[in-house]
């Protein structure tokens, strides 16, 4: 059974929260219309366009705040445990981005616009959950960390191994500023080092329990 190590946000927060994104994108988004505000209180305003306009900043919202929906699960058994990115993750997050430019390029096409404001809510919409989530996710598709009894192997971009804990001296846990875990160095008997760079990797979520196991399985060649 799967083990969850980051829960989503309880339902009815998810759902009032996202509500209120929702309603402050639609009421600020009247900025990107060329229209009078006394046009929109009448009811004679882009109040489509405006709604789509809310749906694009909650979608991005979705995106980069992955507690909404997506929570992080492991599946353990007595001696092992693989941490990756997660494939169907992935695939949603980019399925629900492709409804943003459909979004932009509607509206830009239907509505008559203030180009500015529109080119920086556009912007704004396309380019963070690329820049913020996408991009690394796609560029950390395929690395993962395996850690078992008598191995650790994993694989970041071009560099991968499979480390064997018999010819294992040591292993160091390094921290950052914030002292979360972000590098594994392992020393082998032969004094040769590796450092797997768990920060390139996309698996912050978790640094926790890679590092609790580590410590608990491997306690003899932590330093």
């Amino acid at each position: 059974m799967a083990k969850i190590i980051r829960r989503t946000y309880p339902l009815e927060f998810s759902i009032g929260l996202l509500l209120l994104i929702f309603l402050l994108a639609d009421f600020l988004s009247f900025e990107i219309f060329d229209v009078r505000w006394h046009e929109i209180r009448e009811g004679n305003g882009p109040i489509l366009g405006m709604a789509l306009s809310g749906i694009a900043v909650v979608i991005m919202a979705l995106i980069l705040w992955e507690e909404f929906l997506f929570p992080v699960r492991i599946k353990p058994n007595e001696d092992q445990v693989v941490f990756r990115n997660h494939f169907t993750k992935l695939k949603t997050q980019v399925l629900m981005y492709c409804v943003i430019p459909v979004i932009v390029v509607f509206i830009y096409f239907n509505y008559k616009i203030r180009h500015f404001p529109f080119f920086v809510w556009a912007g704004v919409c396309l380019i963070s959950p690329v820049a913020g989530k996408l991009i690394s996710g796609l560029k950390n598709y395929n690395d993962f960390l395996k850690l078992t009894n008598d191995a650790i192997e994993y694989k970041n971009n071009k560099k991968e191994s499979v480390l064997r804990v018999s010819e294992i001296k040591e292993i160091i846990l390094i921290k950052d500023e914030a002292n979360f875990l972000c590098k594994v160095q392992v020393v082998m008997v032969n004094n040769n080092q590796v450092t797997i760079d768990l920060d390139e990797m996309e698996l912050e979520a978790y640094y926790h329990t890679i590092e609790e196991f580590i410590k608990g399985h491997y306690k003899t060649l932590v330093k």
